[in-house]
């Protein structure tokens, strides 16, 4: 019994009873004086009985439910507003309650977790059954943690609808607590929410204009810090862009594969379009014509010029690769010698894969030249990555591209450049203005206009790159709201969802 039952310690058990799927306890509380609700005057005389039953923790799998007899007491103070009172027991029966404080706990701590429905699935296994409504209303009840408004705060928004509605989350940026939820991103609800809020020293945000500007005038004296996740994300934008338009120049260096048969289909496909569309034939008429799909033909129509991209074929390592140079040396020699000579001549050397997988890598025209040049997408990840983390051939495909066109190997050193600034330091700042006037010097159009955006918010770039400081905390918070509305379903209203981020 008093391992069992150690939560009903504070009343006096007189029986347990097994009913099958659940266990009933009879209990009373104490006989000893209880001070008076009103007065606090303590008293022991009793008025009469009542009872009362609670679900408590499940033991065994099966339900708890305990049937408790309370006294009503009769308070000695004769002007008390309260002439008689039914106790309580503190810890462990609240007013009004049908649960246990420790069960409801439990309860509480599910749904907080888990919302509506999915808590009264798990409740039922729990053998602590609610339903959804009830298990909503629990999660109302769970009273909002009171946060001090700390020193560091990031703001940032997030979709109720995408490209519809969103909402402004604040958090702190030191602890990651949650302080509260706004319904908009509009400047003016911001900005009523900081004013007053005078120990609030440095706010971490994104670039975004609207909360820049109600931050400045609410809280003028506070420093604003940029993202730095946003200006690497910006750079990497400007950089494909210059990769692409600088395509023309590095995708010469590499010849392309044997027959040119992809570039040739697409240069001659892009030229009977626009031959068609220039007599003036429709778009679907055209794809008749062509025997091409519509999408197709509008793809084409858009392209303003023959596209200069080489698409590299996606090839797996094969047990053919290390007997690559004895098939090229061999088939120079004698462009008709038959497969099966080969075949012979590498097992011999140790090949063990199948003549399919031979003739495969024939076919594929592997075997002859070098691979085509990569994607300007591909160039530019390859690009953008930290040096240590690329693949040798990776290493020596980017050294290669970009020494063939002067704008590139400017591009590589200025955004090398730009990467070890991202490490906040106490002179980025002076290292920035040296960065932007170098890109400026360059012929690099789409670097021009990264540059112009730096310095239009140059004051919250600077304190993010010498500040501490990130918007990293926020952004990991908004991930788990998605987790939230996920759950959710988008069936309830803000005020639950404001609510459960809060409680997180």
């Amino acid at each position: 019994m008093a391992t069992v039952f150690s939560g009903l310690s504070a009343l006096v058990i007189d029986d347990v009873a097994d009913d099958g799927e659940v266990i009933r306890v009879l209990a009373r509380t104490q006989d000893v004086p209880v001070p008076c609700p009103i007065c606090g005057v303590p008293t022991g005389k009793v008025h009469g009985y009542h009872g009362r039953t609670v679900a408590d923790v499940p033991v065994d799998g099966r339900l708890v439910v305990v049937n408790v007899q309370v006294r009503r007491l009769v308070c000695p103070v004769l002007d008390c507003r309260r002439q008689t009172f039914r106790e309580q027991v503190p810890g462990l029966l609240e007013r009004l309650q049908r649960r246990t404080t420790r069960l409801s706990s439990q309860v509480s701590g599910v749904v907080k977790e888990l919302c509506g429905r999915a808590a009264a699935r798990l409740t039922r296994t729990l053998a602590v059954p609610v339903s959804y409504a009830t298990a909503l209303r629990i999660l109302r009840r769970i009273p909002v943690p009171t946060v001090r408004i700390p020193r560091v705060i990031g703001v940032d928004d997030f979709a109720l609808r995408r490209r519809h509605r969103y909402a402004t989350i604040i958090i702190d940026a030191e602890t990651g607590e949650r302080i509260e939820v706004l319904p908009d991103r509009e400047a003016a609800t911001l900005e009523t929410w900081l004013r007053g809020k005078r120990g609030i020293e440095v706010v971490c945000r994104d670039g975004s204009a609207t909360y820049a500007e109600a931050i400045r005038r609410a809280l003028p004296d506070a420093v604003q810090v940029s993202d730095r996740w946003h200006l690497w994300r910006n750079l990497c934008d400007k950089v494909l862009a210059e990769v692409r338009a600088h395509a023309p120049c590095w995708a010469t260096v590499n010849p392309p594969r044997p027959g040119g048969i992809r570039e040739q289909t697409t240069r001659e496909r892009w030229h009977k379009v626009h031959t068609l569309l220039d007599s003036g034939v429709g778009l679907l008429d055209c794809s008749r014509r062509l025997n091409l799909a519509l999408n197709t033909v509008k793809r084409y129509a858009r392209i303003p010029e023959p596209p200069a991209d080489r698409i590299a074929p996606r090839y797996r390592p094969t047990l053919v690769d290390p007997y690559r140079d004895h098939l090229r040396r061999r088939r120079s020699e004698n462009p008709a010698v038959p497969v099966t000579h080969l075949l012979h001549e590498i097992r011999e050397r140790g090949y063990t894969g199948s003549a399919n997988l031979l003739v495969r890598y024939l076919n594929q025209g592997r075997a002859e030249g070098d691979r085509p040049v990569t994607t300007p997408r591909r160039l530019a990840r390859h690009l953008l990555t930290r040096p240590e983390h690329l693949w040798t051939k990776d290493t020596a495909l980017l050294g290669l591209l970009t020494t063939a066109c002067p704008e590139m190997t400017a591009l590589t050193r200025l955004t090398g450049e730009f990467a070890a600034l991202l490490t906040p330091a106490q002179a980025n700042d002076n290292k920035l203005t040296q960065w932007i006037t170098t890109a400026r010097a360059s012929d690099l159009p789409h670097l021009h206009s990264f540059c112009n955006g730096l310095e239009l918010d140059r004051a919250a770039v600077n304190a993010s790159l010498t500040l501490p400081w990130s918007n990293g905390r926020t952004e990991g918070v908004n991930t788990r709201t998605k987790k939230i509305m996920r759950q959710m379903h988008g069936r309830a209203g803000f005020d639950l969802l404001r609510h459960r981020i809060l409680l997180r």
